[in-house]
């Protein structure tokens, strides 16, 4: 099967052109003005913007947390990331204490194989670190194509490890190429700051932020980055919320540090007042929670400066009835919300048009940087011959209103109900299929394919 996409304004993370592009089977053979080729298939894309497939590189599809599972599965989860112009996710996988790291990867690659529409990949979440964990690792960047493995610094009793294990960790990973990610907050500080709040009776979702102040962010920041300095490892931040976080970062600079920073589109859009709403604050319950305006004008800034590399949405959404447990204690609200179908769409309306990024920004940070980071390019994250034709045609024109009632997350509320936003994907293609068209499926689930990646 070809196709040949005509006349569209391509933009990658260095160009902006306008030309054709011939696809053959899965991948972009030629691109050119006025190609001369006998497609089987031809759209013509005049007057609408195309770009690389989005990489989202942190969702949570399917996954066990407080005594509940995510709401989105690999199906429902990559299908409505396709809808929103997302080809590709990299999940976790997450290592129960006890289980192997390679018990991790088959689990999840079961939760997958045959469910998913779009394409994936897994990060894994170490959250012990003992002389069986450390001997896998070499096998699980080299053989199993996992080169990033994520570490908590909060979530005490369950996922947090301590200093000597990350320094463990990374002086291990270090040593085959791969790259170590973190949730950067103070787990302790956390403890006793929700201690505290609970024994004053103070068990709103309010307290939940106020129990997790910019300081355990920017204390666990500065501790990661200082760990990582010591081993040498790649290291990246995910989900950064706040100004003194990024400060870390940059302050990391002057001694000649490369630390790698993601932040999400609820940090970058909303605010802390949410969390005044009474109880339907939890529908905003996440960690490291939303934060100020001086925290969303510092992200944009670091994006501009290149401080932060990537844009992931931490999709992880409960059902409400979920979030009821916590109704009268903000400790038993599951943390997280829905967004992975509207990374692009918010990026591009709140982020191009309101020129706090510039078009070729916007593909580096939702594509191209994320596969660069994670072994993934030049086949994924790019418009090029050779690379895989995953290929958004956007139509940078169409407003439209973002709305539980619309969306097509298995959750039945949105985090941006009635925002209004200006741009949306017309055609989705995976791998030379069309895999969205008119807000219509047009592949079936099990098209998604897992990829192994390249060390950095």
């Amino acid at each position: 099967m070809s196709t040949l996409i005509k006349n569209g304004r391509i933009i990658t993370a260095a160009d902006d052109y306008v030309a054709d592009i011939f696809i053959e089977g899965e991948a972009v053979t030629a691109i050119g003005k006025h190609l001369q080729v006998n497609p089987d298939k031809v759209i013509d894309a005049s007057g609408m913007l195309v770009f690389p497939g989005g990489i989202d590189p942190h969702v949570h599809l399917d996954m066990p947390f407080m005594g509940t599972f995510s709401s989105d599965d690999h199906e429902t989860g990559t299908r409505a990331a396709l809808f929103g112009g997302t080809t590709m996710v990299i999940d976790y996988a997450i290592q129960p204490h006890g289980k192997s790291l390679h018990w991790a990867l088959e689990t999840w690659k079961e939760k997958a194989a045959g469910k998913a529409f779009g394409d994936y990949s897994f990060h894994i979440c170490i959250t012990e670190f003992n002389e069986s964990i450390k001997a896998e690792l070499e096998e699980i960047i080299k053989t199993e194509g996992i080169t990033s493995f994520k570490t908590f610094m909060a979530y005490k009793g369950a996922l947090m490890i301590d200093d000597r294990q990350m320094i463990g960790i990374m002086n291990e990973v270090k040593k085959h190429g791969g790259i170590v990610a973190v949730h950067a907050t103070s787990g302790d500080m956390i403890d006793y700051l929700t201690e505290k709040h609970k024994a004053e009776g103070k068990l709103s979702p309010l307290y939940h932020y106020l129990s997790q102040p910019e300081i355990t962010e920017t204390e666990a920041s500065g501790r990661f980055i200082d760990l990582a300095y010591l081993s040498g490892v790649n290291s990246y931040i995910v989900h950064m919320t706040c100004e003194g976080a990024l400060n870390k970062v940059r302050e990391a600079t002057s001694r000649n540090q490369r630390v790698l920073a993601e932040t999400c589109p609820q940090y970058l859009l909303l605010d802390a007042s949410l969390y005044e709403m009474d109880f339907e604050g939890a529908k905003w319950v996440m960690s490291p929670p939303i934060r100020e305006e001086k925290d969303r004008e510092t992200l944009w800034a670091g994006i501009k400066q290149g401080l932060v590399q990537t844009v992931g949405t931490d999709h992880c959404p409960f059902m409400w009835h979920e979030k009821l447990r916590g109704e009268h204690d903000f400790t038993k609200i599951p943390n997280g919300a829905p967004g992975i179908e509207h990374r692009l769409e918010l990026l591009f309306s709140e982020g191009v048009l309101k020129n706090r990024i510039s078009l070729n920004k916007f593909v580096e940070i939702t594509a191209t940087n994320v596969a660069k980071i994670f072994g993934l390019f030049p086949e994924k994250g790019t418009i090029a011959v050779g690379s895989d034709a995953d290929i958004v045609i956007f139509d940078p024109s169409k407003k439209h209103t973002i709305s539980a009632k619309t969306h097509h997350h298995r959750c039945d509320y949105s985090a941006y109900e009635g925002w209004e936003v200006t741009g949306k994907a017309k055609t989705v293609l995976l791998r030379g299929k069309i895999a969205i068209d008119d807000d219509k499926v047009q592949i079936g689930k099990g098209y998604g394919k897992f990829f192994k990646r390249k060390t950095i």
